[in-house]
């Protein structure tokens, strides 16, 4: 969105509703992905609450307070209620593979000196880890996999791949976890099920040692539908997104609470 013609536009879009005793108003632009805070961070952003004041063929502004704005790219809303709608906004958020916002705090049990156990709860400003949910692997390679998966970037820039993965609904991970000697043999891999409307079925990343890189396989059932060879780690998340990311995450979700008519009496 052209950010400065909508900060232009927006006075005359709210003025009707603002108060007459307020000098200034707030407001927030959400689009696909969160913009930058002031420490250069990009956030999570919470869901919200309003109701819609003014529409135009960019924008839906909700009002969110007294003086308080909310103002949503139109292009990625789920749906388009009518002026005077109450509704629940969520913006795109990363999320676990259990589910929950990937910026939950982790939490851990220590023991007081007197014995005494304690839960310490730990946030990173700006972080949100999406880990796979892997068991104790013995193979380094696989290990490398992983936290390549969790750490990398995804193209977009504000997910890592494992955030990629989520988004995709990847379940029912397995592994391919060889002895270092057996590990040309029995390449080491990930395998897991996406649903999106670009692939549904299996996919599996698997490394090659001979060349020191990966493959990247599409299956449905036990059909091979595409195999790509020579992924490079850095080419992981542009691999994956071109294979399995619809783009429909970057979707602001909207709810109706309600319509915001007055009841017919009878």
């Amino acid at each position: 969105m052209d950010h400065s013609s909508i900060r232009t536009q927006i006075p005359a879009l709210v003025s009707a509703h603002v108060p007459r005793n307020v000098r200034s108003f707030k407001f927030r632009i959400y689009e696909d992905l969160p913009q930058e805070s002031s420490l250069g961070v990009r956030m999570d952003p919470q869901p919200f609450e309003g109701k819609i004041v003014a529409k135009t063929d960019q924008v839906i502004v909700v009002k969110i307070g007294r003086a308080e704005f909310a103002v949503l790219d139109r292009h990625q809303v789920s749906q388009e209620p009518d002026e005077g709608t109450k509704v629940q906004v969520q913006p795109y958020v990363r999320r676990r593979f259990d589910g929950l916002r990937a910026d939950t705090p982790e939490e851990r049990t220590e023991v007081a000196s007197d014995g005494t156990p304690y839960t310490v709860k730990t946030h990173i400003l700006g972080s949100a880890p999406a880990k796979l949910p892997a068991p104790e692997l013995r193979c380094p390679e696989l290990q490398e996999l992983v936290h390549q998966l969790e750490q990398l970037p995804a193209p977009d820039g504000f997910r890592r791949i494992t955030h990629l993965l989520v988004d995709a609904k990847a379940r029912d991970f397995t592994w391919v976890d060889p002895l270092p000697n057996n590990i040309i043999e029995t390449p080491p891999a990930i395998s897991f099920t996406v649903s999106t409307e670009k692939f549904q079925g299996r996919v599996t990343v698997l490394y090659d040692r001979a060349g020191d890189h990966y493959a990247v396989e599409l299956r449905h059932a036990d059909e091979l539908i595409q195999r790509v060879d020579e992924v490079y780690f850095d080419m992981l998340g542009e691999t994956l997104e071109h294979l399995i990311d619809d783009g429909h995450w970057r979707q602001i979700q909207v709810e109706i609470l309600s319509d915001g008519r007055k009841p017919i009496r009878h």
